[in-house]
C-alpha cells in the first residue's frame, strides 16, 4: 500500500490537507478537524484561520495531496502567485470574518478554485461536488493505510518505508 502522504512544501499549486494538531500517523483518529491549504509554485503555503491568512514554509510536511493544475496549463502556471497572493489579501479573509462551521480554511481554499474557474470560463464548484470528487477518493486512501499503520504499530511490528517513499512519509 503506498504512503499516501507527501511533503506539502514540496509540491506546486495544489491543495493540501492535514490534521489541524499533529500528524496523520502521529495520533490522528479519523474525527478530529483537518486544516486546508493551498501553495503557491515555490511550495509556501496559503492558509486561513482565525487569525487571517498565513504563507507557511514549514508545517505542512505530512499531507494528503490534490493537485489543481496541469503541468501544460503554462499560462495559469505563470499567473498562480500573483492570483493566490491577491485573492488571499481580500477583504473576506481578514481575521475577524472567519467562523470555524462557515467560514474558514476550506472556504478560503474552494473559494481561490473557484475564483481561478471562473477566470477561465469554467463551471464552478460547490463543496460537496469539489469534494466528492477530490477530496473523498484521496481521504479514503489515506484512511486505509493509517488504519493499517495504527494496526501494525499497536502490535509490536516495525514499518520501514522504501528507499524512495522515506523523503514522503
Amino acid at each position: 500500500l503506498p504512503c499516501p502522504f507527501r511533503r506539502g512544501h514540496g509540491l506546486r499549486c495544489a491543495l493540501l490537507l492535514r490534521p489541524s494538531v499533529g500528524s496523520f500517523l502521529g495520533g490522528y483518529d479519523g474525527h478530529s478537524d483537518l486544516h486546508v491549504g493551498i501553495t503557491n509554485t515555490r511550495g509556501v503555503v496559503y492558509n486561513y484561520d482565525e487569525e487571517g491568512v498565513h504563507r507557511a514554509e514549514t508545517g505542512w510536511e505530512q499531507c494528503i495531496t490534490i493537485p489543481l493544475v496541469q503541468p501544460d496549463m503554462v499560462g495559469l502556471l505563470q499567473q498562480w502567485d500573483e492570483l493566490l497572493e491577491e485573492f488571499s489579501v481580500g477583504e473576506a479573509w481578514l481575521p475577524h470574518r472567519y467562523e470555524e462551521h462557515d467560514h474558514n480554511c476550506y472556504t478560503y481554499a474552494l473559494a481561490f478554485i473557484n475564483s481561478i474557474l471562473a477566470a477561465q470560463g469554467k463551471q464552478q464548484m460547490s463543496k460537496r461536488e469539489f469534494t466528492e470528487k477530490f477530496v473523498i477518493p484521496q481521504t479514503k486512501n489515506a484512511s486505509k493505510y493509517i488504519t493499517l499503520h495504527q494496526e501494525l504499530t499497536t502490535n509490536d511490528f516495525y514499518i520501514v518505508p522504501l528507499p524512495d517513499q522515506e523523503k514522503q512519509c
